[in-house]
């Protein structure tokens, strides 16, 4: 499984060239030292600007994590931002590799696929709800391939196949069988593939229960 580098560089060169200081007030051109200004009494209560303050929700929420550039478009819409300043504000961070689709989907299908045990479907799906392109998510999940994907789906049956069962009962079988089938199909995988490594799996449980009782 080859996994690709991650980050590109957040950090605070970059922050500062989308126009967004790291510490201090953001967007500023200032030190960002607190305390009052040449002419704060004439302006106790400005009005904020509306791009300085979706520079600082953005950075805000890529320091929490990863985003893609439609999750950070929908959190400015939540926060009533103005459609053409959240894009111009997008656009920059964008330039400065702050926001990076292909970085973030690279990222999601490492973590997921990982953590999740989750297939190329289901992660497809996924990157199609933050807005990853078909091109990009496709070149996202060329990371997994096929035998990563059913080794994965192998070790997560084995683990769920819970000791005790009375595989020998063919009712009980096929009700373990449906159980497990299922949960691999909410995860991403083909109903045809997911049945098989069901079958796989429980009949090497029952070769090695049977191997077992000839050798007591």
């Amino acid at each position: 499984m080859q996994w690709r580098s991650g980050s590109r560089g957040r950090n605070a060169d970059a922050a500062e060239a989308a126009g967004t200081r790291v510490s201090g007030r953001p967007g500023t051109g200032g030190s960002g030292q607190d305390g009052p200004t040449p002419d704060s009494s004439l302006a106790a209560d400005p009005e904020p600007d509306p791009a300085s303050v979706a520079r600082a929700i953005v950075l805000r929420q890529l320091t929490s994590s990863a985003k893609s550039r439609l999750q950070l478009s929908r959190k400015l819409a939540e926060r009533n931002i103005p459609e053409d300043v959240a894009e111009a504000v997008l656009d920059r961070f964008q330039e400065v590799r702050l926001i990076d689709d292909a970085e973030f989907a690279d990222m999601w299908v490492r973590s997921r696929s990982q953590s999740r045990k989750l297939a190329k479907g289901a992660l497809r799906r996924e990157l199609s709800d933050k807005g990853i392109d078909p091109e990009t998510a496709a070149s996202a999940l060329e990371q997994l391939s096929d035998e990563d994907e059913e080794e994965a789906a192998r070790r997560l049956v084995e683990r769920k196949l819970r000791s005790g069962s009375d595989l020998s009962d063919r009712a009980e079988r096929d009700k373990i069988t449906r159980r497990l089938a299922s949960m691999l199909a909410r995860k991403g995988y083909q109903p045809s593939q997911a049945f098989r490594v069901v079958g796989e799996v429980i009949d090497a449980q029952v070769e090695q229960e049977s191997d077992q009782s000839a050798d007591s």
